[in-house]
């Protein structure tokens, strides 16, 4: 089973068992997050959900593994013939979680070939 996401301000897919370094989230190490459900699907793909936006009954369940800081990254700006140099680091907090559960609900998954688009007559 495979998910899409959302976390922070971004998409992920995901499945069970699956680890990922995401943007720092406020909780401690070792607790429980559960995510909103963009799409719920099979591995194979054949049987899919799609949310709009959410899908309501899905929740992704998570554990907190541990908090860090991430590789320090150089920013330098420089203005040539106008002496301006700017040399600045950065270190982006990141959250390890890992993703345990994804709750399926009592909504039954449609399939590719089930899906119609209306064609609206002008």
């Amino acid at each position: 089973m495979i998910a899409i996401v959302k976390i922070g301000g971004h998409q992920a897919i995901v499945s069970e068992g699956e680890k990922l370094e995401v943007d720092k989230i406020d909780g401690k190490e070792g607790s429980s997050v559960e995510f909103e459900t963009l799409m719920v699907s099979e591995n194979s793909g054949e049987k899919f959900q799609i949310g709009t936006p959410f899908l309501e009954n899905i929740k992704v369940t998570a554990n907190i593994l541990e908090h860090g800081r991430g590789k320090k990254i150089r920013v330098y700006k420089m203005n040539p013939r106008k002496r301006y140099r700017r040399t600045q680091g950065h270190r982006q907090d990141y959250t390890l979680i890992e993703i345990t559960k994804i709750n399926t609900g009592s909504k039954a998954p449609t399939t590719k070939k089930g899906v119609k688009k209306e064609v609206k007559e002008v």
